[in-house]
């Protein structure tokens, strides 16, 4: 959704915005204040964990649970009760499904079997992205929300098709709300990486990417078969290539289809008059950018 100018942005009576970017530039901080006014928190990754993962990822917490005999007992006989605890701060259940490929010894997963959670998770955010109108509606209608926030996860450009001009997601996307990037300093990016350097965690990927760097990174560590992978080596050498992958897309989505703020000035936003400032600042400059633009063409 795009605005002619800022002020039209604010006479926008029941507001949409989906805020995308990478990991801690600021979109769950932005949630939690939004939501002490009439904002309605959409989080793509909360709805994927208790939507559209939940069974698969507590069939892994009964598979294992199913190898200690008295659990093994007590589900057999229905007496105990196995669910996932995914909260908007804790999504631990769904990365701890997603895992990271390599030596079982390690913890880690056979290939193929990661590539298996990376569909259903690929499938779950695709869902869960085309059902931002639907609670829009919902927010709305039953809770009397006025205004939505979409809090997406990182790999939102990872399952975009830049090459489909009727992409499902972005256009379900740029119809119902305002895209809003919130872009990262080079230092926050390099900071992103050292802290990920200190405690590997699974990420999603794009199924080719995720194939080309699996196989440039056993060619480099001379691996010949995918159990000599130590999984925490893999997710580092991964994410350092991941980040970079995404930036440009991230700025594609942004230039073509909405509006960017930095990180720095999101860090400013104290309430809701401030975000909104922020975003009709954003529409402003973006269009004088554009008839500068023109005016040099």
């Amino acid at each position: 959704m795009r605005f002619s100018s800022g002020a039209e942005y604010l006479a926008w009576p029941s507001r949409a915005v989906t805020v995308f970017g990478m990991s801690g530039v600021g979109k769950t901080t932005l949630g939690r204040l939004l939501r002490r006014s009439e904002w309605f928190l959409y989080s793509v990754d909360y709805r994927i964990g208790t939507r559209y993962m939940d069974e698969h990822i507590v069939d892994l917490f009964k598979r294992e649970a199913m190898q200690v005999p008295l659990l093994r007992q007590l589900l057999r006989s229905d007496s105990i009760y196995i669910s996932s605890n995914i909260t908007f701060e804790n999504l631990e259940p769904l990365s701890t499904y997603l895992g990271k490929p390599g030596n079982p010894a390690k913890g880690g997963l056979s290939f193929a079997e990661y590539m298996r959670r990376q569909g259903q998770h690929r499938q779950g955010e695709i869902k869960a992205l085309l059902d931002v109108p639907l609670f829009i509606d919902k927010a709305r209608e039953i809770y009397g929300y006025e205004h939505f926030l979409c809090d997406t996860g990182g790999s939102v450009c990872e399952v975009i098709n830049f090459n489909d001009p009727a992409d499902p997601v972005l256009t379900t996307l740029t119809r119902n709300t305002l895209l809003l990037y919130i872009e990262a300093p080079q230092e926050h990016v390099q900071t992103l990486i050292a802290r990920f350097r200190e405690q590997p965690k699974p990420m999603y990927y794009q199924p080719d990417f995720l194939k080309r760097i699996w196989a440039e990174y056993k060619e480099e560590r001379g691996f010949a078969r995918d159990e000599e992978v130590d999984p925490d080596d893999f997710a580092i050498y991964g994410f350092e290539r991941l980040v970079h992958h995404r930036l440009p897309l991230y700025e594609r989505i942004a230039r073509r289809h909405g509006y960017t703020v930095s990180m720095e000035e999101m860090q400013g936003v104290r309430d809701e008059q401030d975000f909104n400032q922020l975003v009709a600042a954003a529409i402003d400059r973006a269009g004088k950018g554009g008839a500068a633009a023109k005016a040099a063409g």
